[in-house]
């Protein structure tokens, strides 16, 4: 793993980190150029404003496109903490990133290989490279995963 990718990781960590301000799960997305350069940011905001697809992927795509001034993000990487749901990962297909990057899986609702594998279906006409937590610096993975267990475990009743 690069060290743009890995500094993304933290930037989408803090991007995370951000949406527990609202309320929000905290996960944090960031969309590199080929050069590394941040496109777009984003993190989730569903309870901030109260739209169901206000997830961190779709703000960060959104962001990077209008900063491009077109929807096709071909040489573009998604880093994201968390694994897309099937909403994100189909934007990740009608996006054409090239690549995404996540830091933690989501056994319930993954759509980039643990669920399902939406993002790589042969059937779809673009298929971005997947990079899974397993390739992502176990630091790194680690904090993405303890964010998420920390801000669930503080709203389970017992």
């Amino acid at each position: 793993m690069t060290k743009d990718l890995e500094a993304a990781l933290r930037e989408a960590i803090a991007e995370g980190e951000r949406a527990l301000e609202t309320g929000d799960v905290p996960v944090g997305a960031v969309v590199l150029d080929s050069d590394g350069t941040v496109l777009g940011r984003g993190r989730n905001e569903r309870e901030a404003t109260g739209d169901p697809t206000a997830h961190a992927e779709v703000l960060a795509l959104r962001a990077a496109a209008r900063r491009r001034g077109e929807w096709r993000l071909d040489g573009c990487t998604l880093v994201v903490t968390l694994e897309p749901c099937t909403m994100c990962a189909g934007a990740v297909v009608l996006s054409r990133v090239d690549r995404v990057v996540y830091g933690a899986r989501d056994a319930k609702a993954g759509a980039a290989g643990s669920v399902w594998d939406l993002v790589r279906d042969p059937r779809l006409n673009h298929r971005p490279e997947v990079v899974p937590p397993d390739l992502v610096p176990e630091e790194i993975a680690d904090r993405c995963a303890r964010l998420l267990s920390e801000f669930f475990a503080g709203r389970r009743i017992l």
